[in-house]
C-alpha cells in the first residue's frame, strides 16, 4: 500500500484533554499530522476536527478505530482528496510601498484571485483562500518583495456525499 494524504474529520464533545489523546494516537505511531483544525460543527454542542495526515489506508482505518474508542468522540471519518472539498487560508502583510511603487504586486493580487483586507501607511495584508498549492504559488511570487508575516490556516473541508454523522444523531432527536 502507498501512501496517500487522507482528511479525518473527528465529530466530539468539546472537552479539555480529547486534543491531548488524539495527537497521542499519531504520536505512537509515528504518523505526523500536517493540518489540524478544530471548530464547532453543523451540530449545535458539537466540535469537529479536521486532521490531515499522509499514510497508508491501512493506517488510517486503525486510527479511526482508535479515535472512536475517546468517550467523547461520536464518529470518526476518513476521506480522500477526490472524495473531498477543501481550502486553506493564508494572509500575507506586506509593505505598503510595494503595493504602491510595484506595479507587478497588484498584478499578482489580481491574479491570483486574493482580497486586500486592510491598507495602513506601513503595511498591507492580503487574504487568499485555495488548495495548498495555490497559496505556496503566492507565496514564492511575493518572496522576492520582502513578506513580513505569513500565517496559513489548517484543512477546512466538507465530504462530497452525506456524512452518516447526520442520520446518527437524527435518532438521538
Amino acid at each position: 500500500m502507498e501512501d496517500k494524504t487522507f482528511t479525518i474529520s473527528v465529530y466530539s464533545e468539546n472537552n479539555v484533554g480529547l486534543l491531548n489523546r488524539i495527537s497521542g494516537i499519531f504520536l505512537k505511531r509515528h504518523i505526523n499530522i500536517l493540518s489540524l483544525n478544530v471548530s464547532e460543527s453543523e451540530i449545535e454542542n458539537v466540535s469537529r476536527f479536521i486532521i490531515v495526515v499522509e499514510t497508508t489506508e491501512k493506517w488510517v482505518k486503525n486510527i479511526v478505530g482508535q479515535i472512536e474508542k475517546q468517550i467523547e468522540v461520536i464518529k470518526a471519518f476518513y476521506h480522500t482528496d477526490e472524495e473531498t472539498i477543501y481550502l486553506e487560508n493564508a494572509l500575507f502583510k506586506i509593505a505598503s510601498s510595494l503595493l504602491f511603487d510595484e506595479k507587478q504586486i497588484q498584478n499578482i493580487i489580481k491574479d491570483s484571485q486574493s482580497t486586500i483586507v486592510t491598507v495602513s501607511r506601513d503595511f498591507f495584508v492580503i487574504s487568499k483562500s485555495g488548495r495548498r498549492s495555490e497559496i505556496e504559488e503566492l507565496y514564492e511570487k511575493f518572496k522576492p518583495y520582502g513578506i513580513m508575516q505569513f500565517v496559513r490556516s489548517g484543512r477546512i473541508s466538507v465530504s462530497k456525499e452525506k456524512m452518516e454523522i447526520s442520520t446518527l444523531l437524527e435518532t438521538f432527536k
